[in-house]
């Protein structure tokens, strides 16, 4: 039962970032919030709480975001909602760099909750 909460108390944040970013981070034609439901099969592999490999969808959201980030424009506006929504999760770095490894993707950024979205 306490695991329920807590799974409904994260989803419920995560809802909430997604809100507030929706708005700030359009990304001609993406939405931070498109982006964010994209990658939200990612979140329990990032943060260390799911298998030690990206599920198959997580994999297929990585790959969706890639073919739509067609622009430079386009690539920083999805860093920084990523960004800003990776900074509220404790995400593991390792899991995030080793994503375009497991799923096979060549991502035009480097995956870094550090990363500088306007190089």
């Amino acid at each position: 039962m306490e695991m329920k909460l807590m799974g409904c108390w994260s989803l419920i944040v995560f809802g909430l970032v997604v809100t507030v970013l929706n708005n700030a981070c359009p990304a001609n034609g993406v939405t931070c919030q498109e982006a964010l439901m994209t990658l939200m099969p990612c979140e329990s592999y990032l943060v260390g709480s799911g298998p030690g490999t990206p599920a198959v969808p997580c994999c297929a959201g990585v790959q969706t975001l890639v073919s739509e980030a067609t622009s430079t424009e386009i690539r920083r506006s999805l860093c920084e909602c990523l960004k800003k929504a990776a900074s509220g999760m404790k995400i593991d770095p390792g899991r995030l760099k080793a994503i375009p490894e497991y799923c096979k993707v060549s991502v035009p950024v480097p995956l870094d909750p550090a990363v500088d979205c306007s190089k």
